[in-house]
C-alpha cells in the first residue's frame, strides 16, 4: 500500500455522514429534492449522505473532468450530462471533496442557468487552503488540511476509491506508482 496515513476514519466518516443528512432533512422538510453527485468521486458518499435524508429524494449524476493524476488542467468538460431537467425543483449538488473550486464554480452557473427553484452545494470534504474560486458551500461534512488523499470514493489514476477510510497517500509514492 501507498498510503503514508488514515486521516479520516470509517468511524468518523459514518457520522459526517449521519450529521448532514439530519442538517438537510430539516432544511427540507416538506419539500422534494433533486441530489446530482457529480461521478465518479461521490458515488460512495452519495450512497451513505442518502440514506441519511428523510425528505423524498430523486438522484441524478453528472460527470466532469478537469483532472490529470493530481493536477488541475482548468479545462472543465462535461462528459456526461443529467438525464433529467432540474428546472423549478430543489437541487443539492454532491462533491466528493472541493479542491480548488474551479471545477465546481464553473458546473454551478451552468446548472443555473437550468433555473431550479434552489441549488446548494454538499461536500464531503473541504480544502479551503487551496481555493482558487470563490465557492460558496452550504453542508461540508469536514474541512482536511492540504493533502492528497485516497479512499472513499477519491481516487489517484484510478486507484484506491475502494478504501473504508480517507487515507493520505505518501509523495514518494505518488512518484513511483506514475514510474
Amino acid at each position: 500500500m501507498y498510503i503514508s496515513e488514515i486521516l479520516v476514519s470509517k468511524e468518523e466518516i459514518k457520522e459526517i455522514c449521519r450529521c448532514l443528512g439530519k442538517q438537510i432533512t430539516a432544511d427540507y422538510q416538506g419539500k422534494e429534492i433533486v441530489l446530482i453527485c457529480v461521478l465518479k468521486g461521490a458515488t460512495v458518499f452519495l450512497a451513505d449522505l442518502m440514506r441519511e435524508i428523510e425528505v423524498p429524494c430523486e438522484i441524478d449524476f453528472m460527470s466532469v473532468s478537469s483532472y490529470t493524476g493530481t493536477k488541475s488542467s482548468g479545462d472543465v468538460k462535461i462528459i456526461k450530462d443529467l438525464d433529467d431537467t432540474i428546472e423549478d425543483k430543489h437541487v443539492i449538488l454532491i462533491e466528493d471533496i472541493i479542491d480548488s473550486g474551479l471545477t465546481l464554480s464553473h458546473l454551478v452557473e451552468m446548472l443555473k442557468n437550468r433555473k431550479p427553484a434552489s441549488l446548494k452545494i454538499c461536500a464531503c470534504f473541504d480544502k479551503p487552503d487551496r481555493r482558487r474560486a470563490d465557492v460558496d458551500v452550504d453542508y461540508i461534512g469536514k474541512q482536511i488540511p492540504d493533502k492528497f488523499i485516497v479512499g472513499y470514493g477519491l481516487d489517484y489514476n484510478g486507484q484506491y476509491r475502494n478504501l473504508p477510510d480517507v487515507c493520505v497517500l505518501s509523495e514518494y509514492d505518488r512518484e513511483e506508482i506514475d514510474g
